[in-house]
């Protein structure tokens, strides 16, 4: 058995692949032996594979109702062997609303990851191979929404929108895109003049082939960890909404507007805001660890571990 893996690893750490697949597999696999030295990269990835989870399971893991509680006999209860976490001032149990609550994290997290990482890409990348007036009226647009704090613009947008979840992403992802353009365009201006590309335009490639079928996948990676890092912020930036009463309104169970709902009782009932707060801790924590472990593996001047 040992001979087989032996055989399968020499295979895929061959110098001289035989084949496109042998080659990419071999580069996923020295990315998967980087990343899984890692060990805090690894306890992020365990993190965001549990929230993926839950929120996929959140119906079987739930124990009761997010939405509807026992105003009567349930309102404001400590944790406790029935209510783990608690709950809150319409009896509902927290840690039901808390599993809930990772389904709409993760679909704000997804939804702006779509919306503005394409974006980003495709800006950053014509604008570093165009050059010229087309660089410049697209970095300077760039630079007008790099000169406002995302949280702020962001809430100018969902005031100009209404509130609401779906507005939310809209107004997150409007304001998220421009950094991932910056690094687009760097990676872009690094390559551009490079032989390869040189050889493509020698064959007679359009500018449009050439930024979508050889530039822009040199970008991906780097555009790949930025988002992961940048996932954290997103869900700070979400739970800034919803506690401001301009993203998820009642009832969905958002964490930021359980934030919200529960400041009135901070000082006595700690668990009703405590709970959500401590979730947006530990997923912000592991999409830290899972960016940063994305960040050393996918660089190609790390070597082998």
């Amino acid at each position: 058995m040992s001979t087989v893996a032996e055989t399968r690893r020499e295979w895929l750490l061959s110098e001289r692949p035989a084949s496109r697949m042998q080659a990419r597999l071999g580069r996923a696999y020295v990315t998967w032996r980087r990343f899984s030295a890692n060990r805090l990269a690894m306890v992020g990835l365990f993190i965001i594979i549990a929230l993926l989870v839950v929120a996929a399971l959140a119906d079987v893991l739930a124990p009761y109702s997010p939405t509807i509680g026992d105003l009567k006999n349930a309102r404001l209860l400590p944790p406790s062997a029935q209510h783990w976490f608690g709950t809150d001032d319409l009896g509902r149990d927290i840690l039901s609303r808390v599993i809930h609550g990772s389904r709409w994290t993760l679909f704000v997290v997804v939804l702006v990851a779509v919306i503005a990482a394409p974006i980003g890409l495709l800006v950053g990348t014509v604008a570093g191979y165009a050059g010229g007036w087309i660089d410049a009226v697209l970095m300077r647009v760039t630079d007008i929404y790099l000169a406002f704090p995302k949280l702020v613009l962001a809430l100018a947008f969902v005031a100009a929108l209404g509130p609401g979840i779906e507005n939310a992403v809209l107004a997150i992802a409007v304001t998220s895109w421009p950094p991932y353009a910056r690094i687009a365009r760097a990676e872009t201006l690094t390559v551009r003049n490079s032989d390869y590309i040189k050889a493509v335009q020698l064959m007679g490639a359009s500018p449009m082939r050439i930024v979508l079928r050889h530039i822009m996948p040199m970008c991906i990676s780097s555009l790949i960890v930025r988002v992961t890092l940048d996932m954290a912020g997103i869900i700070l930036t979400a739970a800034g909404l919803g506690f401001l009463g301009l993203g998820a309104q009642p009832p969905l169970p958002e964490w930021g507007a359980m934030i919200a709902s529960g400041r009135r009782f901070i000082l006595d009932q700690w668990w009703v805001a405590g709970a959500p707060g401590f979730a947006i801790l530990i997923v912000s924590l592991g999409f830290n660890l899972l960016g940063d472990g994305l960040r050393d593996a996918l660089d190609p001047r790390s070597g082998d571990q």
